[in-house]
């Protein structure tokens, strides 16, 4: 099955590789996203530690691209993102690499229309050390050694390096610009780079729950991964 799309490449194990590799963990639900700094002059790590208590819920509009390890080719695509804590979030992929990827409290699916596959795994093995868990609740200080980096045009930026060495992921860093994590840079264990940027975001926005559950389509072919 193609990942196409969301974060490093080696954080989904068990997919074909990517024209666009992916990324999102325990983390996507790691943070991919929305603000949570109140205070104006906050610095990294500070503004991360208050998005994971005061943000419960949201909903954004992404772009991302990702750079091959060669510095050399690149590809975009654009999307949009909502999640609830805990352990509830959506990535949804525009053409031309449509790709859904839906954590619904205890699975995550990923399907891919092009092919008409789904593949379904349990939460916590889906995710581990990746920025996905940042949305899904998880504490990033257990399984990240969290630093502040110097603020770029009023972003503050914090870098998160995995303990764990079998991650997947080098680091990845997220930056805050006031209210808002308005990027996210990760580089998987291969050296890919995905980038991604945060528009029309909505913090503690109000999301149905049917946002978070996935039917898979009638034909379609359901790979259930241990």
């Amino acid at each position: 099955m193609r990942f196409k799309n969301l974060f490093p490449l080696s954080l989904w194990s068990g997919h074909r590789a990517p024209s666009l590799a992916r990324a999102v963990a325990r983390t996507v639900a790691g943070g991919a996203l929305l603000g949570a700094a109140t205070l104006a002059h906050a610095d990294g790590v500070t503004a991360l530690q208050q998005f994971v208590t005061e943000v419960k819920s949201g909903r954004a509009a992404f772009t991302q691209t990702v750079t091959a390890p060669d510095g050399k080719r690149k590809k975009s695509t654009t999307g949009s993102f909502e999640f609830q804590r805990p352990n509830q979030f959506r990535f949804s992929y525009d053409k031309p690499a449509e790709q859904l990827i839906v954590g619904d409290g205890k699975k995550v699916w990923v399907y891919d229309p092009d092919l008409a596959q789904a593949s379904v795994r349990n939460m916590d093995q889906a995710l581990g050390t990746t920025p996905v868990a940042l949305l899904a609740g998880g504490d990033m200080s257990r399984d990240f050694t969290l630093k502040s980096q110097p603020a770029e045009q009023g972003v503050e930026w914090v870098l998160a390096t995995p303990k764990r060495s079998d991650s997947g992921v080098q680091n990845l860093r997220l930056g805050f610009r006031g209210r808002e994590l308005v990027g996210l840079e990760i580089v998987d264990a291969f050296g890919q780079r995905s980038v991604m940027q945060f528009s029309s975001v909505q913090i503690n926005a109000k999301v149905t729950p049917d946002r978070f559950r996935f039917d898979p389509p009638a034909g379609t072919d359901v790979m259930e991964q241990r």
